[in-house]
Order: C-alpha cells, then structure tokens, then sequence
C-alpha cells in the first residue's frame, strides 16, 4: 500500500493525513473591520493605507441594544439579528459561513464515478457471480420456475454480501476502491476530508449494495440512488452519500 494513503482507524484522523482539508490562507491585506483594508494597523493609518474618518467611529447607542434604524450596516450586506441576503445560505449560518469543502480536493467528475463502479463490478461482481454459478448449476435468468428462482435469488446474495464487504473493507481503511484508485477519486467525509472510517464507510457501502437484493423495488431505489447525484446541489452527493455524510473528491 502507498505511504501517502491514510492508514485504517476511527476516531480523529491523525494531524499528518495527507487528504485532510486544508486551512484557506486569509485574504490578502487583511479583510476589512481588521484593520486598514490595506495593511494598516487598528485604530491608525497603515503604510499606504487611507486615514480614519475625522471624529472616529460613531457611538454605541445608549444602554445597548440594536443600532437605530439607518445604522451603518454590517459587511458584505450582512445582518447580525438573522435576517439579510445569507440567512438562507447552504452551508448554514450568517454572513455566509464557510463551504464545507473549502480546503479540499475538487469534486470527482461524475463520469469517472461512473467509470469507477464498473470496474469494481468487474473486478468482483462477475467473478463472484461465475464462481456461484458453478456451484450451484447454472442459473436460468430467464426463467419462472422455482428451483430457478432460489438459485437466481442465491447467486445474487453471496454476489451482493461479497461486494458489500469489499466495499466497506476498502473505504473504512483508505476511502478508495480499486476502480477509484484507477480513475484518481476518492471518499470524503464532508465535514474534515478524512477517510470514511468506522461506521460511515459501511453505512455508504449498506446503503449502496443491500437495497439491490431486494425484487424489483430495489432496482428502483438503486437506480435512483445512483442517479441522485447528477442533480444534487452543491455537493454532487448520491443517496448513499447523504447517507455516510460523505463526497466523492478527485486526487489527480
């Protein structure tokens, strides 16, 4: 295994993990309420920087409160009593708080997703699905008839719960399969950027893998799951994502 993948664990992902998000370098100059806009220091005028207005700021009102009606209003269009242009923003919280990805890989190109789920699917859907057949006689898919049907129905199980495994083992330890390391993607909680270990990465493979043993019903919702994220906003998330709190980034 490569020494710049994360290793498997739960709990804190430790500090030196390469696919941990990255802190974001503040804004050039300082932002504004910081200091002069341009590098100066509180309360003075910094090198090259634009004086105080004469008499400085305005006074509190008295005994606290709200600042009065026609008040200067906060930056960037802001309202600190919950209303304004970022009350409803996505990511939650006033004055636009930060997006969860900040930091992080951009998000995986949903065709090399795609590409990704078949080649695990060759890798172990239809070797585990031939090996079965050969074990229990080979299935007739085509037909009704009972013995047929508890084959088919067996077949699919142990080809389900085979990949099942294979997917929780693989994200719980490094967030890739093989079909994700070949097209450079990779799992991410959204919250941190760290590997799915523990519970999420099996909560992601559950949600993906067992829904499809069921007749019919579970075609539909596997379809739709897969499906779900080429119009989920912002984060690209399929069902099972939403699921696991996690995002599919690229490491190219």
């Amino acid at each position: 295994m490569s020494t710049d993948q994360p290793g498997p664990g739960s709990g804190e992902p430790p500090e030196n993990d390469p696919f941990l998000k990255r802190p974001q370098e503040p804004p050039a100059g300082g932002g504004p309420y910081n200091g002069s806009p341009h590098g100066g220091g509180m309360g003075g005028e910094g090198a090259g920087g634009t004086p105080p207005p004469p008499g400085g700021p305005p006074p509190p009102p008295p005994g606290g409160g709200a600042p009065p009606p026609g008040g200067t209003p906060p930056p960037y269009g802001g309202d600190p009593y919950g209303g304004g242009p970022y009350a409803d923003n996505p990511y939650g919280g006033q004055y636009g708080a930060a997006d969860p990805l900040a930091g992080m890989p951009p998000l995986a190109n949903r065709g090399r997703r795609l590409v990704a789920r078949i080649i695990d699917a060759i890798v172990i859907i239809v070797p585990v699905s031939l090996i079965m057949n050969a074990i229990v006689g080979w299935v007739d898919y085509t037909s009704t008839n009972g013995s047929e049907t508890g084959k088919q129905a067996t077949v699919s199980g142990v080809t389900m719960l085979a990949y099942l495994i294979y997917e929780g083992l693989m994200l719980t330890s490094r967030g890739q399969t093989l079909g994700k390391m070949a097209m450079k993607i990779r799992v991410a909680m959204l919250t941190n950027g760290a590997v799915p270990a523990g519970s999420p990465g099996w909560i992601r493979a559950a949600v993906y893998t067992l829904p499809e043993i069921v007749p019919c019903c579970g075609f539909i919702f596997w379809l739709v799951n897969v499906l779900w994220c080429t119009w989920d906003k912002p984060y690209q998330q399929c069902l099972h994502d939403k699921a696991a709190k996690t995002v599919v980034v690229s490491t190219a």
